[in-house]
């Protein structure tokens, strides 16, 4: 597996507008798309992005990779029922298809290397979720071993819905 790369300096300038590398396009649009484009977002750029998000969720994305914004990152994994079934895991799904690994208070940035490293010695571990758990435990080891970063653990506001989906019959 390759290297992760943790570009979490400060940047001078301009804050970033996403937390992706863009650059600068013109587009020339009719009036009625750039009136359509503002009803989305009064942002163009961000509208743009927002319509084309159910497209870039249909690429493959990095078993786990760093999403940053500023001088924090954070992990988003592809969703893995092994995460899933440890005490004191959560993923939280991002409309992307990827998720955010959330922990209740029981749950600690140790707990989770080391249930990762028990996990993965488990030869009936999927080879989805092996690269999954490979990834992340990557990204946690080479932040922590890193003099230019820090590991810290913070929580999550989850709005989760009393209101089940009803599932539908078939007769």
């Amino acid at each position: 597996m390759g290297r992760t790369k943790l570009a979490l300096a400060p940047r001078r300038g301009r804050p970033r507008k996403f937390t992706v590398p863009a650059r600068p396009v013109t587009l020339t649009l009719p009036e009625h798309i750039i009136r359509a484009l503002a009803a989305v977002d009064n942002d163009l750029s961000r509208a743009v992005v927002r319509l084309a998000q159910p497209e870039v969720a249909k690429q493959p994305h990095p078993p786990a990779e760093l999403a940053t914004f500023g001088p924090r990152s954070v992990i988003v994994v592809n969703p893995t029922r092994t995460l899933e079934r440890y005490p004191g895991v959560m993923l939280v799904h991002l409309p992307d298809g990827r998720a955010l690994i959330s922990f209740d208070q029981s749950m600690t940035l140790a707990g989770l290397e080391l249930m990762i490293a028990d996990a993965l010695e488990d030869r009936a571990l999927p080879p989805g979720d092996r690269g999954v758990l490979e990834a992340v435990g990557a990204i946690l080891r080479t932040a922590r071993r890193s003099p230019d970063t820090t590991l810290a653990q913070r929580n999550i506001i989850v709005v989760e819905s009393k209101r089940r989906t009803r599932t539908r019959r078939t007769a």
